[in-house]
């Protein structure tokens, strides 16, 4: 559910909602924690599944397939985030023609996300089959240096940044006119497979001080889910409120 705001909005921009106790929220795919670490930053107590280990997640983590957790475990917590596997929907994978190759989970864990009955997120690349996504971008945000697209399906409203141009980004390519002419501590980067900047830049154009360079290439920024997690915690608290004034009204 998408709500877009013409112009660009400072990053933070919402003030954290007072509720009666820290909600918590389930992190599915939760790979090395990009999203996760986002959300603790927004006031979430974190909990991670994935099917593989994950020693480098920084919060509490479960190992699980995140399509066969019990219902009961699912209603411990307060709100679903969901990054399912990204490679069928890729642009490598499109061009390499081998996206058959890879699960396509976004269908099966957005029934599972729907049948929760709670607030729920589905993060995928651009391609993915996400219904009136969000799309947030490094340019949205003070302090990154990244451009890294990433869709937000959601079943409550996420206001969307304006999406500005994108700048020159370091390169490692001497084919490129602007090469030498950059600075991978200073400038814009693009954090992919192959790496166009070191280890060390793309943690820092990321906000990421504790991947690997494979686990940073599948990560996203925690700049992003802090920006969804404050709207998120406003969500909450609206519905926190609402049994609360159906008392008083009664």
């Amino acid at each position: 559910m998408v709500m877009r705001e013409s112009l660009l909005i400072p990053f933070p921009n919402f003030k954290r909602a007072r509720m009666e106790r820290k909600p918590r929220l389930l992190d599915l795919f939760c790979c090395a924690g990009g999203a996760g670490v986002g959300y603790n930053r927004a006031g979430f107590d974190v909990v991670g599944v994935d099917i593989d280990p994950q020693p480098n997640y920084p919060l509490a983590f479960v190992q699980a397939d995140a399509l066969s957790l019990e219902v009961k475990f699912i209603a411990q917590f307060d709100a679903i985030h969901a990054s399912p596997p990204c490679q069928s929907y890729s642009d490598l994978a499109k061009r390499n023609r081998n996206a058959d190759e890879w699960p396509r989970l976004i269908e099966p864990i957005r029934k599972i996300l729907v049948k929760s009955g709670l607030p729920w997120l589905i993060e995928n690349v651009d391609g993915a089959p996400l219904r009136d996504p969000v799309v947030l971008c490094g340019t949205m945000f003070s302090g990154l240096r990244v451009l890294r697209h990433r869709l937000f399906e959601s079943n409550f409203p996420i206001i969307q940044p304006s999406h500005g141009k994108h700048p020159k980004v370091h390169t490692f390519d001497r084919r490129k006119s602007h090469f030498g002419k950059t600075d991978e501590w200073k400038d814009f980067v693009q954090v992919t497979g192959g790496g166009n900047c070191t280890l060390a830049a793309a943690r820092a154009a990321m906000g990421i001080d504790w991947m690997t360079k494979n686990e940073i290439n599948e990560s996203i920024p925690p700049a992003y889910t802090e920006y969804i997690g404050l709207q998120l915690l406003h969500h909450l608290s609206l519905q926190e409120q609402e049994p609360a004034k159906m008392r008083r009204n009664a």
